[in-house]
Order: structure tokens, then C-alpha cells, then sequence
């Protein structure tokens, strides 16, 4: 049976249809904690109760591959600002979902984060920025047409985001962070408030999973390799064996 490797320089990215998921909701159900199902639980539409189960289960099932454990063996511990770790294991990722999309990333040893964005209309994109963005993030947004703006406003966000969730800080360190947004930039983090060349310690990614999805994926190092997988066949042989 072939197992998933994970070397120590890689970050693996899978990505998950919420519509049309790997597995179906019934296989998905008994592997979640019984924490996880009173959060299910908790979301008043149906979709959204199911998209988080289905994300969460395909979640338990990935990385208990890559642990060769059972997904109901796996424990989480949560930040203040919610981010997830393994309690028992040692192995870092970070998950995001929007609209019908999630995304996951996986890698031995370094702080990382993923975030996804479901591009839609935004209402009142510059007061937007300048609410949560730096000075000069919001004045580089200003300077484009309005789909543009939109554009550039998720792609800061996301980044942001990314970032935030890898070193736990949450949003409400988006003023602390200071990214590139305009189109054809290079990625990058180009500010990071009270620090001195943290920066250039990681690696920021766009990403374009689907059409009208924008994501970044935010890494602790600057020599990884980032590979895309999508083998949820090898995952359903293994724990759906027939």
C-alpha cells in the first residue's frame, strides 16, 4: 500500500471540493471528536455544518497518513486565537475553507499558514483597507479600478492572513504585517511591525486553486518545496478498504 512521504524541505497542499467531496459525509462523520461534531453542530445552515465536517474529516484522514495512526487517535490543542496543533504528534499544517473550497497544508518541522478566499463583490473595498491594511497597502489598492481593488484586497487579506495564522497571532495583528498586493508584484511580506528582518526567515506563495479563489500560504523558512497533491484515492484504499 503506498503511504504519503514527507521530507523535511517540503510543504505539501492538498485542496478539497466541499460540493463534491473525496468521501462521502457518512464515512466522514465517526471520525470527528465529539468536540469537533458540537461545533458542527453549532452552525445554524445546513451547508455550513457539513462543509466543516467534511473539511475536518478529510483533515483527520490526511494527516493521520502521514502519521501511519487512525484518524480518531488524533488530538488538537488550540491557540487563544484558535489555531490548531497536534497534541501528541509533531508535524505542522493549517487548514482554510471558503465557500466550497478548503485547503490544507502539511510540513514536518516549520510554522505555516494557509488562508482561501472566495472572490465576491466587496462593498466599500477602500474604507476596507484603510480600516485593516497599513497606510501604504490601502494607497497602493487606491491606485487601481475597482475590480482591481477587490482583487488586491483579498490578495492582501490573504497573505496577511497566512502569515498570522503560521505564527498564531490571529487578525488582529493585520496592521502588523505589511504585504504586497498590486497585480504582477512579487510576493512577499514586506513589513513586519516591531521586528528587524523576520521577513526574511519566510516564504509567502500566491495561490489560485480554483477559478474566483484567491489563497496564500505562508511558510517559516525560505528553502521548502511546495507540492500540489490530489491522491485522495491512495486515502480512500487505505482506511475504506472494501
Amino acid at each position: 500500500m503506498m503511504t504519503l512521504s514527507l521530507p523535511l524541505n517540503e510543504v505539501h497542499l492538498w485542496q478539497v471540493s466541499l460540493l463534491h467531496p473525496p468521501f462521502p459525509l457518512p464515512q466522514l462523520m465517526p471520525l470527528l471528536s465529539p468536540d469537533e461534531q458540537a461545533r458542527a453542530a453549532r452552525y445554524a445552515f445546513e451547508s455550513d455544518r457539513q462543509g466543516f465536517q467534511i473539511s475536518r474529516g478529510c483533515l483527520r484522514l490526511l494527516l493521520a497518513h502521514y502519521l501511519a495512526t487512525s484518524p480518531q487517535r488524533l488530538q488538537f490543542s488550540y491557540t487563544p486565537n484558535g489555531k490548531p496543533s497536534l497534541t501528541d504528534f509533531s508535524l505542522s499544517f493549517n487548514l482554510s475553507h471558503s465557500h466550497q473550497l478548503a485547503l490544507y497544508s502539511i510540513t514536518p518541522r516549520y510554522p505555516i499558514g494557509v488562508d482561501l478566499e472566495h472572490l465576491r463583490p466587496i462593498a466599500n473595498v477602500l474604507q476596507l483597507a484603510q480600516r485593516f491594511f497599513t497606510p501604504r497597502e490601502a494607497a497602493q489598492i487606491a491606485t487601481l479600478n475597482s475590480s482591481g481593488q477587490e482583487i488586491a484586497f483579498f490578495q492582501a487579506w490573504t497573505r496577511k492572513e497566512a502569515y498570522l495564522k503560521a505564527t498564531g497571532e490571529g487578525i488582529k495583528g493585520l496592521k502588523q504585517v505589511e504585504v504586497s498586493c498590486l497585480p504582477d508584484a512579487p510576493v512577499e511580506i514586506l513589513r513586519l511591525a516591531h521586528s528587524s528582518g523576520i521577513s526574511a526567515e519566510w516564504s509567502l506563495y500566491h495561490l489560485t486553486p480554483a477559478p474566483d479563489y484567491i489563497g496564500a500560504l505562508a511558510v517559516g523558512s525560505r528553502d521548502v518545496v511546495v507540492r500540489y497533491w490530489q491522491d485522495w484515492e491512495t486515502l480512500r484504499s487505505h482506511f475504506f478498504r472494501r
